[in-house]
């Protein structure tokens, strides 16, 4: 019988992050499937690091750029989650994100309507995309839909933002 060996990660903090949940004019949620996803069939909301020094609604806005090709004007943040909100990462993938810094992340949520058309979302906008193809979906849905070490967060962004969408 072999055993293995388990690796401490209370050394290791969380990675500073945002998270954009993008709702139309139906109160539905933009997600993404993931370009480098192979496992299976997930879906997530924008979502992105903190830059050294940067400000968290700027980065929510980035990232929305960066992953979505949204830009600032077609948006209305119009909510915040009151609480940073944290998840570990599976001990399978510990050490091969993010240079191995962290266990996982501690993110802001923001809440933006989107105000633009469709012609408006460009996954191309930033080399490389994050995702391949994107879809409106239910809010009731979206913890579904994301890889299952993420679906508390999930949930909780969705409960925190129910009455705002």
């Amino acid at each position: 019988m072999t055993m293995t060996k388990q690796r401490d990660t209370s050394e290791l903090g969380y990675r500073p992050c945002v998270g954009v949940m993008l709702v139309n004019s139906a109160g539905e949620v933009f997600v993404g499937r993931r370009i480098d996803n192979k496992e299976g069939d997930f879906w997530q909301m924008p979502q992105g690091g903190i830059d050294e020094g940067e400000d968290p609604r700027d980065a929510a806005l980035r990232e929305l750029w960066e992953e979505t090709g949204v830009t600032a004007d077609k948006v209305a943040i119009i909510g915040q989650t009151a609480e940073p909100l944290r998840y570990d990462l599976p001990d399978e993938l510990i050490g091969k994100l993010w240079g191995g810094k962290f266990r996982g992340q501690e993110q802001e949520w923001f809440l933006a309507r989107f105000d633009g058309s469709e012609a408006d979302i460009d996954l191309e906008a930033h080399d490389p995309p994050e995702f391949c193809e994107h879809r409106w979906v239910p809010a009731s849905t979206v913890a579904d839909l994301i890889v299952p070490f993420k679906k508390r967060v999930y949930r909780a962004v969705v409960a925190e933002f129910a009455d705002l969408i």
